[in-house]
């Protein structure tokens, strides 16, 4: 007879998650928030973010619209270019991409941060002392996720646009103006909405894994490698399953 161990093991990881959930949302609206340690994580999320997000959207739109260009042009459609490519951008892979790159430098670093905390007990520390952890370490890193990773793909989706317009002024002499005119005009409100919805969970996602992976290290400082990288692993898998989940329930209510 097969032993239950596995199955037993996945529900208790499961109630743990939703205690760690019901622990965030109790002391999501607590008297006492702790408004400095948000601003200081909206700084290291969001402003020590922008480098790899501004490189990464400017070669993806320098990538895209180069890759495009033979088939397009195979077919006598260059001036779809800059619509194809700002679609495609805004829509999925701008939100999914950086989503992906946020979850390896922002997941990994919450983890392995309180994954250290913890093994090295300055949580109980903070405890004993009279603080509430999961308010100051906890409640404050996830907000500043869910609010810097929506702004982090708008801000990577306009340099993914910039690169789109380079490659296309190098390599068509299309003029800034008219790029930009044929890259905005086709977008809709059913292009933009799904996506700022997409990314808001994206940088719940980041943040909540990644606390919960530090509060569970456990067994030394090896511990702290684990958190890192079991975090990011589950916060880029949840990302790939909520994208699925957001663009099946976007394209049944706008387009049933």
């Amino acid at each position: 007879m097969p032993s239950s161990a596995p199955f037993s093991k996945t529900l208790f990881y499961i109630s743990d998650q939703a205690f760690f959930l019901r622990s965030f949302f109790r002391n999501l609206f607590r008297r006492g928030f702790e408004w400095d340690e948000l601003f200081h994580q909206l700084y290291v999320i969001g402003y020590k973010s922008i480098g790899i997000v501004t490189l990464t959207g400017f070669i993806l739109g320098i990538v895209l619209t180069l890759q495009s260009m033979p088939t397009m042009k195979e077919f006598g459609a260059e001036s779809f270019i800059p619509g194809m490519v700002s679609v495609s951008i805004i829509r999925e892979i701008g939100p999914v991409i950086i989503a992906l790159i946020c979850a390896g430098k922002i997941a990994s670093s919450i983890g392995a941060e309180l994954g250290s905390m913890n093994v090295t007990e300055q949580i109980d520390a903070m405890e004993v002392s009279g603080a509430n952890p999961i308010q100051f370490l906890v409640v404050t890193r996830i907000l500043a996720c869910t609010i810097m990773i929506p702004l982090l793909t708008i801000f990577a989706d306009g340099m993914a646009l910039l690169g789109g317009f380079v490659a296309s002024s190098m390599n068509n002499g299309t003029s800034m103006q008219l790029f930009f005119t044929k890259a905005l005009t086709i977008l809709d409100f059913s292009d933009v909405l799904p996506s700022i919805i997409k990314t808001v969970f994206f940088g719940f996602t980041i943040g909540f894994v990644g606390c919960f992976k530090g509060f569970a290290a456990n067994g030394g400082t090896a511990s702290v490698g684990t958190a890192a990288n079991s975090a990011v692993v589950t916060a880029s898998i949840w990302i790939i399953i909520i994208d699925g989940i957001v663009v099946q329930v976007s394209n049944s209510l706008l387009y049933s």
